[in-house]
């Protein structure tokens, strides 16, 4: 499963992408915080809260708005 980074100007499009694994071993070296774009799919994220569950964490995900448009938002990932 690969998932978009948030980006990092309002303007651009995502680019970058980050793997199940890949946040999974970032977690393993206390990394607790992920941002993830707005074009990743709402089914998804619910897998990826699931997956983490089932690996015994606490993952939380919320919507963070940085202005005021409908689509002026990131998803923050805290994973517990």
């Amino acid at each position: 499963m690969e998932l978009y980074i948030a980006r990092e100007a309002v303007n651009a499009n995502p680019t970058k992408k980050i793997t199940l694994e890949e946040i999974e071993k970032r977690v393993q070296n206390d990394e607790r915080f992920f941002y993830l774009d707005r074009e990743n799919e709402h089914k998804t994220l619910n897998e990826l809260l699931e997956y983490f569950e089932n690996k015994g964490y606490t993952p939380h995900l919320q919507e963070v708005r940085y202005a005021l448009g409908d689509l002026d938002y990131i998803y923050e990932l805290h994973i517990v």
